[in-house]
Formats: C-alpha cells, sequence, structure tokens
C-alpha cells in the first residue's frame, strides 16, 4: 500500500528467426514495459523496424485523416470485429476514395461561400447608400470617395478646403457618406485625400459591378442560399459515410495501431545480424506469466532471464539485486564482438535456437538497458481517486513512500472537519456522484470519488456539529440531549469551540508533520539510518520538543489559556472533556527542551556537513520553521468560523435572528419580533440582531428567497476553493515538503486495450 508493486527487469534474448512471435506473445501480454537500447553494448546495434511498419505506418495516417474528416468519435463504434488485411485495404480505399472526393467538394464550397460572404459585407454599405454601382467611378474630372465617417465632419472639412471647387455629399440609413468633389485643378485624387486628413472617415472599396446595389446584393444572398444547400448536401452524404464507416475506421485504427507497435519494437532492441535481446520491467509477481506466455509461443527458442529485481530490506528502503537465482546455472560469457564472430568463425547455434552471442548477452546477469524502474501505485480501491491528487505534482518515485493512503485519510476529513454541514455534505456527494457515474474520463471519475468522499465526511461533522445548511436544528433531532456534541464556536455562548478548534488544528498539524517525517526518514534510509536521521529525524526531534515545551504547564502563564482549557476538566471553558489540562511542567523542561536541544543541534549538524560553517546560519534561521509550520494548521479552524459565519449571515438575512442567552435562533415560524414579546421557552430575548426578509411582506420574501438560494450556492462554491484549497495546500505544502520529491516513471507496458477488434 505505502509501497507500488515490485518491479523485475527481465531479459528475452534468441535468434532474430523468432523475434516476431516473441513481439506477439509479448504484445498480447501486455505486461512488460520494454527499454531503450542506447547501443552502448559491443557488437550489438538498434533494431530494424520489421517488414510492413512503413505500409502501416501509411495506413493508420490515412484513418486518422478519415476520422478527423469525417468527426468519428469513440461513441460512434459498433460491436468489436475482426479485420482481415485484404478486407481492411480495400473498404479502406473504398471510404477513402469517396470521402476525398466529399471533402474536396467541400472544401470548394466553402471557400466559394467564403467569398460570397466577404462580397456580401462588403457590398451592404453601398446598399445602404443607395447609389447605382456604375455611378460611383470612372469620373474624368470629378473625385469620388465612399466611405463611413461623420458627415458634418466631412462637409465641414470640404468647405474649408482651397482647392474644392464644388462638393455634394450623399448619406444612407447608417455612416455611409459619399463624397463626389469638383476640384478647381486637374482631378487626380489628391484634393479629396487632401480634404479628408484628419477627418474620421474609413474608405471602402467600390466593388467592381454595375447597377443597384439592393439587386446586386440580393443576387449574393440567393448565391449564398445556394451554395449554404449545397454545402449541407455534402455534409449529408459525409455524416450517410460516418454512419456507415465509423465502426470499421476505429477497428482499422486499432489494428493498425497494434501492427505498428509491433513492427517498430525492434528499435528498443539490442540486435546482431543473427540475435535479438530485449530487456524491459515486468511485475514480479507476473514473471512467470511472461515466462509461460513466450514458452507457448516459441518453447525453449529464446532465453528468459530476471536481471534484477527492485525490492526492499527489512529498513524499508530500495534494494537492487544484480543477479536472481531461478535454479539455472549461469552464464560467465561476455558478449562477443562483432568482428570475432563474423572473421574468426561463424556464430554457433545456442541450445535456445539462437546463437552464441545472443545466449551470451541474455545470460550474462548484467542489465544492458540501464533505467529506473516504472512505478505501479499499489493502493487499495478506496485511495485509487486521490492518485489523482499526486499525480497533479508527479507520480512518486519507486525509492519513495506513497502517501496516497494519508490523502485518503486527511484530506476528506480536514474538508468535512472545515464545512461540517449535513446539507452541504448531501450535495457534495450529490456532485460527486454525477461526475463518477456520467463521465468515463478517470480524471473526471477520480474528481467525483474525491467530492463524494469529501461530501460524506462534511455530512457526518455535519451531524456531530448539529446542522443543515447553517441551520442549528439538526441537533435537538438527532441527539437526545437535543444538543449536537460539537459547536462550530460561533456563537457567544459557544465561543470556548472555536478556541479548541485552533488547539485540536495544531495537534493534527503535529501529527500530519510527523508522519511526513518519516516518511522522509524511511525513504532515505539507503543513505545510512545516521544521514537519514541528520535530514528527517532531527527535524521531527525539534518540532516535537519544542510543542512538547508548548503544551506542558511551564510557564504556564506566558501561553494562551486554550492550550489548558479547551480540553480539560476546566468548567464552562471546556469544549470537549478530554482530560487534558496541559502537560506537567516536569515533562517540558525534562523531555521537551531537551528534546528541542538534541533535534536543533543535530539539524544544524547536518546542515553544517552540506554547507561548511555557513551551515550554523541556516539552520539557525530554518530552525523557526518547526514553529511555522505548524502554526500554519490554524487555517483549519479559522476557515471552520469563517464558512459557520457566511452561512449564518445568509440565513440571518431571509430567516431573521433573536438572541436568548448568547445563543442565536433563527426566526423560521414567527417574526423575531415575536419572540421578543413573548419569549423563547419561558427564556427572555435580549436581543433582535434583524427581522427577516421572511417577515417583511411578500416581495421582500421573494428576496428573502433568492439571497438564500445565491447565498448559500455561494457559500457551497466557496467551501471548494476555501476549504479544499486548504486543505490541498496542507498537503502538498506542509506535508509533502517533508519527504516527497516524485518524479516516478509511467508505467507503459508494450501492449494494447482492445475495444473496437477480436483477437484474430
Amino acid at each position: 500500500m505505502l509501497r507500488p508493486e515490485r518491479m523485475s527487469k527481465v531479459s528475452v534474448a534468441g535468434s532474430r528467426a523468432v523475434m516476431e512471435p516473441v513481439i506477439e506473445a509479448v504484445h498480447d501480454l501486455n505486461l512488460v514495459h520494454l527499454s531503450d537500447y542506447d547501443g552502448s553494448w559491443a557488437g550489438f546495434d538498434n533494431g530494424n523496424p520489421v517488414e510492413g511498419s512503413e505500409t502501416a505506418s501509411e495506413k493508420l495516417v490515412t484513418v486518422r485523416s478519415l476520422k478527423s474528416i469525417l468527426g468519428v468519435e469513440e461513441e460512434d463504434a459498433g460491436p468489436s470485429r475482426i479485420v482481415e488485411d485484404e478486407a481492411l485495404d480495400e473498404e479502406l480505399a473504398e471510404v477513402r476514395e469517396e470521402v476525398n472526393e466529399l471533402d474536396e467538394r467541400r472544401t470548394e464550397v466553402r471557400d466559394e461561400l467564403r467569398e460570397v460572404e466577404d462580397r456580401i459585407g462588403s457590398m451592404a454599405p453601398f446598399a445602404d447608400l443607395g447609389i447605382d454601382l456604375d455611378l460611383l467611378s470612372g469620373y474624368e474630372t470629378l473625385e469620388v470617395r465612399v466611405g463611413e465617417g461623420d458627415a458634418e465632419e466631412l462637409r465641414a472639412a470640404l468647405e474649408a478646403a482651397e482647392d474644392v471647387d464644388e462638393f455634394e455629399l450623399f448619406t444612407g440609413e447608417g455612416d455611409v457618406v459619399a463624397a463626389f468633389v469638383y476640384p478647381e485643378g486637374e482631378a487626380d485624387g489628391e484634393t479629396l485625400d487632401d480634404a479628408l486628413v484628419g477627418v474620421d472617415f474609413a474608405g471602402l472599396d467600390v466593388p467592381d459591378a454595375e447597377g443597384s446595389p439592393e439587386e446586386y446584393l440580393e443576387e449574393l444572398r440567393h448565391r449564398k442560399e445556394k451554395l449554404q444547400s449545397k454545402l449541407d448536401s455534402i455534409e449529408g452524404d459525409l455524416e450517410e459515410i460516418k454512419l456507415d464507416a465509423a465502426g470499421f475506421l476505429l477497428a482499422a485504427e486499432e489494428k493498425l495501431s497494434i501492427e505498428v507497435q509491433q513492427t517498430e519494437a525492434p528499435l528498443q532492441f539490442a540486435t546482431t545480424e543473427h540475435a535479438f535481446v530485449a530487456e524491459g520491467w515486468v511485475p514480479t509477481d507476473r514473471y512467470d506469466d511472461l515466462v509461460a506466455a513466450l514458452e507457448d509461443a516459441v518453447g525453449d527458442r529464446v532465453e528468459i532471464e530476471e536481471l534484477e529485481r527492485a525490492e526492499y530490506t527489512e529498513e524499508g528502503h530500495a534494494a537492487h539485486t544484480e543477479e536472481v537465482d531461478h535454479g539455472e546455472p549461469e552464464s560467465t560469457e561476455t558478449p562477443a564482438e562483432p568482428g570475432d564472430a563474423d572473421e574468426e568463425e561463424p556464430p554457433k547455434a545456442a541450445t535456445d535456437g539462437g546463437t552464441a552471442t545472443a545466449s551470451a548477452a541474455g545470460s550474462s546477469g548484467a542489465v544492458t538497458m540501464a533505467d529506473d524502474p516504472p512505478v505501479i501505485q499499489d493502493n487499495v480501491k478506496a485511495a485509487q481517486p486521490f492518485e489523482f491528487l499526486l499525480e497533479m505534482i508527479n507520480r512518486p518515485k519507486y525509492s519513495e513512500l506513497d502517501p496516497t493512503i494519508v490523502l485518503l485519510l486527511t484530506f476528506p476529513a480536514f474538508y468535512g472537519f472545515m464545512l461540517g454541514d449535513l446539507g452541504y455534505g448531501l450535495l457534495y456527494i450529490a456532485v460527486g456522484y454525477l461526475l463518477y457515474s456520467r463521465f468515463e474520463d478517470d480524471v473526471f471519475r477520480s474528481l467525483g470519488a474525491i467530492g463524494m468522499w469529501a461530501g460524506g465526511f462534511t455530512a457526518l461533522f455535519g451531524v456531530l456539529y448539529g446542522e443543515f445548511f447553517g441551520m442549528h436544528f439538526l441537533g435537538e433531532i438527532v441527539f437526545p440531549s437535543g444538543s449536537p456534541p460539537l459547536h462550530k464556536g460561533l456563537q457567544p455562548a459557544f465561543s470556548y469551540y472555536g478556541q479548541a478548534w485552533l488547539v485540536a488544528s495544531l495537534l493534527l498539524g503535529l501529527l500530519h508533520l510527523t508522519i511526513g517525517y518519516v516518511f522522509g526518514f524511511v525513504n532515505d534510509l539507503d543513505h545510512g539510518v545516521v544521514e537519514s536521521y541528520l535530514e528527517h529525524g532531527s527535524w521531527a526531534t525539534l518540532m516535537i520538543g519544542l510543542w512538547t515545551w508548548v503544551f506542558s504547564r511551564h510557564l504556564q502563564g506566558a501561553k494562551p489559556s486554550m492550550l489548558y482549557t479547551s480540553f480539560g476538566p476546566q468548567g464552562e471553558h471546556t469544549a470537549l472533556n478530554l482530560g487534558f489540562s496541559g502537560l506537567p511542567e516536569a515533562v517540558g523542561l525534562f523531555v521537551g527542551l531537551p528534546l528541542l536541544a538534541i533535534g536543533f543541534l543535530t539539524m544544524v549538524y547536518g546542515e553544517v556537513k552540506h554547507y561548511g560553517l555557513l551551515g550554523v546560519l541556516i539552520g539557525g534561521l530554518e530552525s523557526f520553521s518547526v514553529f511555522g509550520d505548524v502554526l500554519s494548521y490554524l487555517r483549519i479552524g479559522a476557515v471552520i468560523l469563517a464558512k459557520a459565519g457566511m452561512a449564518f449571515v445568509v440565513n440571518l438575512l431571509f430567516f431573521g435572528v433573536y438572541v436568548v442567552d448568547g445563543e442565536w435562533h433563527f426566526a423560521t415560524s414567527h417574526a423575531p419580533s415575536y419572540y421578543a414579546e413573548h419569549g423563547y421557552h419561558g427564556a427572555e430575548v435580549t436581543e433582535v440582531m434583524f427581522g427577516g426578509l421572511l417577515h417583511g411582506g411578500i416581495a421582500t420574501a421573494i428576496l428573502g428567497v433568492f439571497v438564500l438560494v445565491f447565498g448559500h450556492a455561494v457559500v457551497l462554491l466557496l467551501g471548494v476553493t476555501s476549504a479544499g484549497l486548504q486543505g490541498i495546500r496542507l498537503e502538498y505544502v506542509e506535508f509533502f515538503d517533508k519527504f516527497y520529491e516524485g518524479g516516478g516513471r509511467v508505467f507503459d507496458p508494450f501492449g494494447y486495450d482492445r475495444e473496437y477488434t477480436a483477437e484474430d
């Protein structure tokens, strides 16, 4: 659970005569994460793709192009099918011809339609102007400009122009203006251009056409309708082809993808003229499955060996076993140089059906393709959705503890503790269930599952707080005493609960961070116990020592009283009587302070080992973080009060609130003024905080309903951005910082999960 699945590095070596069936068997198994050969082993080169790879790649490109043109999606697939090579070629050629022809026609029509639409757009201002197009150009003594601008501003500019003899302006219904100008001199266009300098006037090109612009525009619109009808017809033909060919294209893509994977696999192998060696990672407990599959495929014509097993020692850190004994004698041969095999003597046949070179490569026990093992997280089903939160940063390295289970146990609890409302919790569960059940994408399903977990804890704490959408009646219904066991601490009568939750936040932080330091200590044990302690254990010792002293009664008067009154037998100021009124003074003096000193000195010593004398300064400055990191968890208690306050204000505005002995009551059945006159169960109402929109008449009641619904929707959404983000921050920034690096390799087995094709 805290460790990934154990992985083994395996080697498969044999004659190139059996390479293709080996590739097919390994691919069908979908179990081996292949390693890339880097060419470093003398006598071996990276292999070449199997014959037919280029053809399969070209067909795959064609299929994906056709899918894109037709807009084929996964939901368009029919039942799985067997796709034969000959049938694939024939049907693919037929579909390609039909689709390409229609696609070319569609492109032509779209281009023409776009051109017509552009012409309609350019013609519209002239239709608004209402002057025949042939009258707007072609004059020898007259300068004409058509554009969009202010006619009065243009008129003033032309009247002020000295070289303008006469002019006339024509305007349409909009801001289109046509200016006809007789210059005093030659009509070369410069007179009108000079007059337009400084005028807000955007010129328009006169279309190369004659006659009425309205009639010409009508012709263009008619042409557009015909082109659109033609385009719709082509789209309909393509849609029919899509309905018929979608299943085939998806199946063909899958078949060709598998073929390309298999034919290009030798690029990752180490090969000679006669032999090949392939290496990869496989889950250790599935190694026998790999052996069985290859024996079924090619018998004893390949040599299979477990070269390395990445496992963990009793101390808990990663260790690599270079030679794994499976009961067979180990070979002491080394790979032959290619020159030796070619010049001295031909390669000898090995007992596995390959060559001596391949046999030596496969049985040497040496890892030729050095790479880290990929990571398969091994979590219980309930925790698996929380792997999404981890992968937002990066998946854990193979040598790291996987904190996913801690996320499962802490993040929903933090979230629910901060919000704590049955109504909100049920809504979160409902939204989470919709995401989980309606989407197939792993991201949405993970978010949905996380939402349901968070909603469940929100509902649980809501029952304990006795709250339903910020109302406090739930405790009277659920609990025999008529009062819930917990309060958020917003009301004056229960304000000491707010202080208690701040203390509880500190204790949660101490526990959370201690787990983080323990994880870090275990992760670094491969560097030695001492080094791991200096790196992580010293900080944990410093933190625990400091906070042991803080929670002790030593110098009690200088510390906040809530540390000793929140969970101890202190009368009216006790939120939960857990019998804790502070650690004894002696514990603070003789346990806390010594631990603090030991932690500080060992931490500084570790910094000095890394940075020299500068480490004293670095360690001294960083030592304060063990205080600040724990204080960071006070945000849990702060969010409890903030969210309770927001929900309270929403309900206050709608129902109205009156106060009895420091307790707030919502006026659900009568206006607050009624209780002010008659009392509440015999108790005096000491204050009316707000009369409530519900009790102010029909108009205010309608407004109040809007305030109630909108307000609680805002609180619900802010729960994600406050409680959610604050909880994530505590996980990512405070907790993960103590031990987590990430950077693990994704396990990507050589194979394919078939969806649209059946096995040949």
